[in-house]
């Protein structure tokens, strides 16, 4: 348990016993497994305290009565006078990590409602959104069709290649053939660099070849979702998208350690759009509690240690998947330069799936999640690949050094289940 667990643990069991010990299991559930969902990450103790805090308590549909690039100003309910300073602090304070002009939108509450917003703000329902495939690595706010997004908007997609890397020639030749009102970068399961600056240069040279030789205004909007990578931008670690996109969400928690929350960002010319498709389109109030654990988390982003921190999660995940191809392990597009992986298993175990391997490290304490592969053959819930991420154990304090070791475990482990398999089979 951390410090502030067992204050939290009293409060609670005095009111209600049977919560209270489901949240110390699960205190110690986090506290002694090996955590590698390349999504989770454990926020600081001033993130956690900063949401446990009275904001909880106050109601403030609307945007701060100040200044907005967007024009939409003033709450629906009294008493805001603080939580407006509150909130333009934190626009503020995520415009400086990344060292942008763009508007923010820090009300979203989540990154699935993020860019649903973004979406509402410039597309109406049928426009066709190109984006990766959920096989290949995008995410299913993409426009999946089990998604809102994929029942409201028309859906296109680009993939990998052979090699496992983006199909940027793919790419082009979707924005030429089907011209979709809207272009989205970014991934959930890539273990590569994303070349933004490329994509924005293949949008904006079919566009000046539509205006030259047809005469025609297309002009496609392009966003780009770095939920996965927003700590990495942060750090200095992978290419910033600032500048290039139209639209850039996110996430607060993943790869920043803050709270669990959206943000939006965008050029100053849809500020009001955007604005507009948060609330009060897609949702009523925001959660003050959450916006005030954003600005505490881009305080700590603005940090030195944290770019020590980010530089320290690329280097552990190189460090165990070259363990894991040491071992004879294939990994998906042969490698990786930021926080994660994926393993391939029918490369060694193809009996295996990925959720029977996912299911037999929990029993070990090690937390990882079953994924697709691209060209996958087994359903979602099934899989035949694994992904695996390093942001939540750096925190912890592990070093390169823990991550090769665990590989060795998790070897071990999957060579056993393995073996019972088999025997079983015989």
């Amino acid at each position: 348990m951390s410090s502030l667990d067992p204050i939290v643990y009293n409060f609670v069991n005095d009111h209600s016993p049977t919560v209270a010990n489901l949240i110390r299991i699960e205190a110690e559930r986090q506290q002694k497994n090996i955590e590698l969902i390349a999504s989770e990450n454990y926020p600081s103790d001033a993130v956690r305290a900063t949401m446990a805090s009275c904001l909880t308590a106050k109601y403030a549909e609307g945007y701060p009565e100040c200044s907005r690039y967007s024009g939409r100003q003033g709450r629906y309910y009294g008493g805001c006078q603080v939580v407006d300073q509150i909130e333009e602090y934190c626009c503020n304070k995520w415009r400086e990590v990344f060292n942008t002009d763009y508007h923010v939108n820090v009300q979203p509450h989540s990154g699935t409602q993020a860019n649903i917003s973004a979406y509402m703000a410039v597309l109406k329902p049928g426009d066709t959104i190109l984006s990766m495939s959920l096989a290949n690595g995008g995410h299913l706010s993409h426009c999946s069709p089990v998604n809102i997004s994929g029942k409201i908007f028309n859906h296109i997609e680009y993939g990998v290649d052979k090699n496992g890397f983006i199909d940027y020639e793919d790419f082009e030749q979707k924005i030429r053939f089907y011209h979709p009102q809207l272009v989205l970068a970014g991934a959930s399961a890539y273990s590569r660099i994303i070349d933004f600056k490329r994509m924005k240069e293949i949008i904006d040279a079919i566009q000046l070849e539509g205006m030259i030789e047809r005469n025609d205004n297309y002009r496609p909007y392009f966003m780009i979702d770095m939920a996965h990578i927003a700590g990495l931008i942060a750090g200095g670690c992978h290419p910033s998208p600032f500048g290039l996109a139209d639209i850039i969400t996110s996430t607060s928690q993943k790869s920043l350690r803050g709270p669990r929350g959206g943000l939006i960002f965008c050029k100053l010319e849809l500020a009001k759009k955007v604005d507009g498709a948060v609330f009060p389109t897609n949702q009523g109030g925001p959660l003050m509690h959450v916006i005030a654990g954003k600005a505490v988390c881009a305080e700590e982003a603005l940090t030195s240690e944290f770019r020590d921190y980010a530089n320290q999660v690329i280097w552990n995940s190189k460090a165990m998947c070259n363990e894991f191809q040491s071992l004879g392990y294939k990994i998906v597009s042969g490698g990786t330069d930021n926080h994660l992986f994926l393993i391939d298993l029918t490369y060694n175990y193809p009996n295996l799936t990925g959720r029977e391997v996912q299911e037999e490290l929990d029993k070990h304490n090690i937390t990882i999640n079953k994924n697709c592969i691209p060209n996958e053959s087994r359903s979602p819930m099934e899989t035949s690949g694994l992904r695996i991420g390093t942001p939540a154990m750096t925190t912890k304090g592990w070093t390169s050094v823990e991550f090769r070791e665990c590989a060795r475990r998790i070897d071990q482990i999957i060579k056993e289940l393995d073996k019972k398999k088999n025997l079983k089979k015989e």
